[in-house]
């Protein structure tokens, strides 16, 4: 696929995505209530579907969840004049409030029921400046390890060209939900 072919199938994914979950339950917190009994890929499934909504820093950061599979989840978010820093460039925040969603997300994907995360470390290696002729970027987070107290996932900004814009590692605390 050429590049002008990946990105057009990119923003066609995102536009849809970006329709459903707006037309659904739009941006908010989902209730325990609302999730309790599912594992964690049904409720990114749900929120992916707009019957859960999604959080508000999508709209914040200019991103969204696009595609989920067993240990992976894939956003994509288009860098904004908002998302500079003072000398100019796309702030590292950006990268890694991204990459810290994908890798996240892909470990909350292979939570059984009643079990959550938190990130405990992220490290982020950002590689390639982005910035508003980039275009939209992909974060791919995949679960490296998941285990009973401890995850750890790996993702990387791409474009749609394939080029490397940043890469992460996260380790995760992986705990029961506490009732209520």
């Amino acid at each position: 696929m050429t590049t002008e072919e990946t990105l057009a199938l990119w923003n066609r994914e995102y536009e849809a995505t970006i329709q459903r979950m707006r037309a659904g339950a739009g941006p908010g917190l989902a209730s325990r209530e609302a999730f309790a009994g599912l594992n964690g890929m049904q409720q990114m499934q749900a929120m992916l579907d707009g019957k859960a909504p999604y959080p508000h820093i999508a709209d914040t950061m200019d991103f969204s969840l696009v595609e989920i599979g067993e240990g992976r989840a894939v956003f994509q978010g288009t860098p904004q004049l908002k998302h500079y820093n003072p000398l100019g460039s796309v702030h590292g925040g950006w990268y890694a409030t991204l990459l810290d969603s994908a890798v996240g997300c892909a470990v909350h994907t292979v939570m059984p029921a009643g079990r959550g995360y938190t990130t405990a470390e992220l490290s982020v290696n950002i590689v390639r400046a982005a910035s508003l002729k980039s275009g939209p970027l992909r974060a791919i987070g995949t679960v490296v390890h998941a285990g009973r107290q401890l995850a750890t996932a790996e993702g990387r900004i791409v474009g749609a060209d394939g080029k490397l814009y940043a890469h992460a590692t996260t380790t995760c605390l992986v705990f029961e939900m506490p009732a209520k």
